[in-house]
């Protein structure tokens, strides 16, 4: 029977176990995950935040992670400035990035979560409003949701991965993790 965690991935930790850099001291899925064999299915940056999700089948992280599968991954961005239905509706439709068009995506915006405190916090600046969209992507591009919302306008200031498919982070503390049937 395959085994799936559910992490919820810090700001600052690597989605990997080790971390090869000369000098660096880096936090990884070690220091909060000690399970033999597990493996992350896909990646998630090291300023991201939230789900990430580690299987012991080969398989079943293929279909997670490979993007001919198009597995929904839902992510709670907030984004610098006031979205406008214009942003929103762009980025439904796909937007232009230097490696190509995206596929269109759900968007929308929302008010803002009730997630715990990110540390260190967002910066926050008086002149410069900022608000929560929920975005949801079915490919996996190097930084793409950073690249997509700065290409509509809106730089990402903070960014939590939320759902992959059915499984969500709902009842997962920062740096916690659970096993669930599969």
């Amino acid at each position: 029977m395959a085994r799936l965690i559910l992490f919820n991935k810090p700001f600052d930790v690597l989605s990997q176990f080790t971390d090869s850099s000369i000098g660096a001291d880096r936090r990884t899925l070690s220091d909060f995950i000690d399970v033999p064999r597990v493996y992350p299915a896909g990646r998630l940056d090291r300023d991201s935040e939230g789900l990430l999700l580690l299987t012991d089948d080969g398989r079943l992280q293929a279909r997670i992670s490979n993007p001919r599968f198009k597995t929904p991954k839902t992510y709670l961005v907030q984004v610098e400035g006031d979205v406008t239905p214009d942003a929103l509706a762009r980025l439904r439709a796909g937007v232009m990035l230097k490696d190509g068009p995206t596929l269109p995506a759900e968007a929308e915006r929302i008010e803002p979560p009730a997630l715990w405190p990110r540390d260190p916090p967002v910066r926050f600046r008086k002149t410069v409003p900022d608000c929560w969209i929920s975005l949801t992507i079915r490919e996996g591009r190097n930084r793409q949701v950073r690249r997509m919302t700065a290409a509509v306008g809106h730089p990402t200031l903070r960014l939590v991965r939320w759902r992959i498919g059915d499984w969500t982070l709902d009842g997962v503390a920062p740096g916690t993790w659970r096993d669930i049937s599969i």
